[in-house]
């Protein structure tokens, strides 16, 4: 029965959360700090997300092959490579490192 109560509060509050961006009015998200800041508030979560799926197992610090692959992939950003290859540079490390490793 807790599931369904957990579920229930999760539609509501992303009704209201849909609700009261509709509600907010034109003005407000004309301004030049609004407008910015929703530019990069998804960067940002993005990349909270991605250090802490990266670095953290639980509640404790790690540095292993999810490292490494990551770093391939920011190396492959760097010289440019195509989306496909970063996301193949990625895996093809953390799998070798794992396998080394293990």
């Amino acid at each position: 029965m807790n599931a369904w109560i957990a579920i229930g509060a999760t539609v509501l509050g992303c009704y209201a959360v849909k609700l009261a961006g509709l509600l907010v009015p034109a003005g407000v998200l004309e301004r030049p700090v609004v407008r910015r800041l929703a530019a990069l508030l998804p960067v940002a979560l993005l990349a909270a997300l991605t250090a802490q799926q990266t670095f953290a197992d639980g509640h404790t610090l790690v540095l292993d092959a999810r490292a490494a692959g990551l770093g391939a992939a920011a190396l492959a950003l760097v010289l440019r490579a195509p989306f496909l290859v970063v996301v193949g540079a990625a895996v093809l490390v953390t799998a070798g490192v794992r396998a080394l490793a293990g």
